[in-house]
């Protein structure tokens, strides 16, 4: 039987599309149709929820971002510049399949996207950026550009102990002689949400570095998306916020995605450790598996993440089109 590639509407089929996503486990809170909607309007593109089905049974869900303005249009997943977590495609119902099976349903799937894509947005430029989805083969084969990407994820199993036991000895040093008494962490606020992006904002602008991420898109997904998709972790001293986390959370992993900004207050306190420290102790309670830690491309920020013991994994740039049409695609969003 054939795989039939159709669209979903992000409005009438939403609770559809949720259903999928929720049975999917290469999928976070961003794939939701809530979330694919705010992308669209703060990126000006336009979302289409690509599903795959064999018969009844849905196999694969790939949101893409359709952009045109002037000469550009383009197709991406995430949104482009919209800062949000993984996207690209996923899978369902292939973890039962002997492996030739669940190559043949892949190939067949990614094949009936790219098609539409190919049919419905002409794109001239493409790119996706795939994780939690190993086989990038078809995407190869159809003559797309596939560069490895890489992060780091930490394990969250064992006893609490001996996942602190597994960090570098100033992390566990900085975890356990911090004062208790001389700090909270807890989940805050919309606001506090707000706080933590503009934290980031201001230190991307101190390094003359573009940040795009707007506070008011990340409010939005965290009053619209369910609760405990997005948790704003937070330090207070004196109740004064010093910084926080952003955690994108599922129901296999958490995502640091944004924040871990090393204030600029004069307190000797490791917030930075004890923020990490907290999301992952919290995620081996509720029984999360992994903590990515979004990124383990920048030398200078690797030597912090490293010190929690990760595993580095891959994730894919599959990108198509006019060499430096990105750029162009960049110039047009600072100044729409």
């Amino acid at each position: 039987m054939t795989i039939e590639v159709t669209t979903l509407d992000a409005e009438t089929d939403a609770d559809e599309w949720n259903r999928y996503v929720e049975r999917s486990d290469g999928t976070n809170p961003f794939f939701r149709a809530e979330a694919l909607q705010l992308q669209a309007e703060d990126t000006g593109s336009t979302a289409h929820l690509l599903a795959g089905f064999k018969g009844q049974e849905a196999v694969g869900l790939f949101p893409v971002f359709e952009y045109r303005k002037g000469p550009i249009t383009g197709a991406f997943s995430p949104a482009p510049h919209s800062w949000s977590c993984y996207l690209g495609p996923s899978l369902l119902n292939v973890n039962k399949l002997k492996q030739r099976k669940a190559d043949r349903r892949t190939k067949r799937f990614l094949e009936g996207c790219l098609e539409w894509i190919d049919r419905e947005i002409s794109p001239l430029y493409t790119k996706f950026v795939a994780a939690e989805f190993d086989d990038v083969r078809p995407f190869i084969w159809n003559g797309y550009d596939v560069e490895p990407g890489y992060t780091y994820v930490v394990d969250l199993e064992g006893s609490e102990d001996e996942l602190l036991k597994r960090f570098s000895s100033d992390a566990r040093s900085n975890v356990r002689n911090a004062d208790e008494d001389a700090y909270v962490i807890e989940e805050g606020t919309n606001g506090d949400v707000e706080r933590i992006v503009e934290q980031v904002a201001n230190r991307y602008e101190s390094q003359g570095k573009s940040f795009k991420l707007s506070p008011e898109f990340a409010r939005a997904v965290h009053e619209q998306l369910p609760d405990g998709s997005i948790r704003p972790y937070v330090c207070r001293v004196d109740d004064e916020f010093l910084g926080g986390i952003l955690v994108v959370d599922s129901e296999r992993t958490r995502y640091r995605w944004q924040g871990g900004v090393k204030p600029d207050t004069g307190i000797d306190l490791p917030i930075n450790d004890l923020l990490d420290w907290h999301v992952m102790r919290d995620g081996l309670r509720d029984g999360v598996e992994t903590y990515d830690l979004v990124g383990a491309g920048v030398p200078s920020i690797n030597r912090y993440k490293a010190k929690f013991n990760p595993r580095l994994e891959t994730h894919y740039q599959i990108t198509s089109g006019a060499f430096g049409l990105d750029l162009l695609v960049d110039r047009y969003q600072k100044h729409r």
